[in-house]
């Protein structure tokens, strides 16, 4: 219904390239109808097998000193410490088949959600200023979600039946995602993060067998930089709804990736897979032989962090 061919052969125009923002309902959830939502969710889940992901958090606020062997070792230490610390305050997710069309649920428009957290409290918990005076200014109302807010732990719950973790016909999107599936591991495991990247990754196998970031992707291009309105802007991808609310950003999250593997990609992207920017295997392999497509230097430490605030910003 909303695919249209046109005369180039194998090009497919698909809906994301003709959403207006009138057509898409951001269904934000809120502890009162959270059971109803993941009722919706469940029932879509085996028709629309890209999940798009976006994340709002307090910021980073803490940086390891200690000496690592390489920077990968770094940035996940950054990664757990930051995680196991500090707490989640929006989760953004869209849903898409194959050819990029989003479900309706029955409403006639184009739905995607956006989960509120109770547990952060802006007059209590640490947080970076800068990053939740930007979330105040987007038009999060951090008194709403510390009264409406849904429980973290009854949110891991559901999310574990309800069919989009622990299976691998789902695909995962996320745009410089080590902190989105961090956030997520922590909610579904009621568990701090992992001491290792080793164990992170098998858990990341276990829950999230088929995931993409789109930040690694991009290092294959050497015209392709900075955070994801950046890329949007490049692949000339309009945002729907408000910049810096989870939900707005997991729609752009998606059909940038679309996009990106429309115009870049021939063939099959899952050699691409399963790698997050910044962490895992990347610096000793991926890193190096993007190094060589773009010939520019590898990325150290002190670039590696001025880049995660400039991406996770979105500028």
């Amino acid at each position: 219904m909303y695919n249209y061919k046109i005369s180039s052969p194998g090009f497919l125009v698909n809906q994301y390239n003709m959403l207006k923002s009138d057509s898409v309902e951001i269904r934000e959830v809120w502890s009162d109808n959270l059971e109803q939502e993941f009722d919706l969710i469940r029932e879509i889940v085996d028709d629309y097998l890209y999940i798009a992901m976006d994340t709002e958090f307090p910021g980073v606020v803490l940086q390891p000193l200690k000496q690592f062997k390489n920077i990968t070792d770094y940035n996940y230490q950054t990664l757990k410490d930051n995680v196991d610390m500090l707490k989640l305050i929006q989760l953004g997710l869209t849903f898409s088949d194959e050819n990029g069309n989003l479900p309706t649920c029955g409403t006639g428009k184009h739905c995607i959600w956006q989960f509120n957290f109770q547990e952060f409290n802006v007059n209590e918990d640490i947080f970076v200023n800068d990053s939740i005076e930007l979330l105040k200014q987007s038009g999060i109302d951090f008194k709403k979600i510390s009264e409406k807010g849904i429980d973290a732990d009854r949110f891991g719950e559901l999310l574990m039946s309800s069919g989009i973790v622990l299976n691998g016909n789902i695909c995962w999107v996320t745009f410089h995602g080590g902190y989105d599936f961090g956030y997520l591991l922590k909610l579904l495991t009621k568990k701090e993060l992992p001491g290792s990247q080793v164990v992170f990754f098998d858990l990341m196998k276990v829950f999230f067998p088929m995931m993409y970031d789109i930040k690694h992707l991009m290092r294959f291009f050497n015209h392709l930089h900075g955070g994801l309105n950046k890329l949007a802007e490049i692949l000339e991808v309009e945002r729907i709804g408000t910049c810096h609310q989870a939900g707005s950003d997991s729609l752009l999250t998606l059909h940038s990736f679309k996009k990106l593997k429309e115009r870049y990609f021939s063939g099959s992207t899952e050699k691409y897979a399963g790698v997050l920017y910044g962490l895992g295997v990347e610096t000793e392999v991926q890193n190096k032989i993007a190094a060589l497509a773009n010939g520019c230097a590898y990325l150290n430490r002190k670039l590696f962090i001025e880049d995660f605030f400039v991406t996770r910003s979105r500028v």
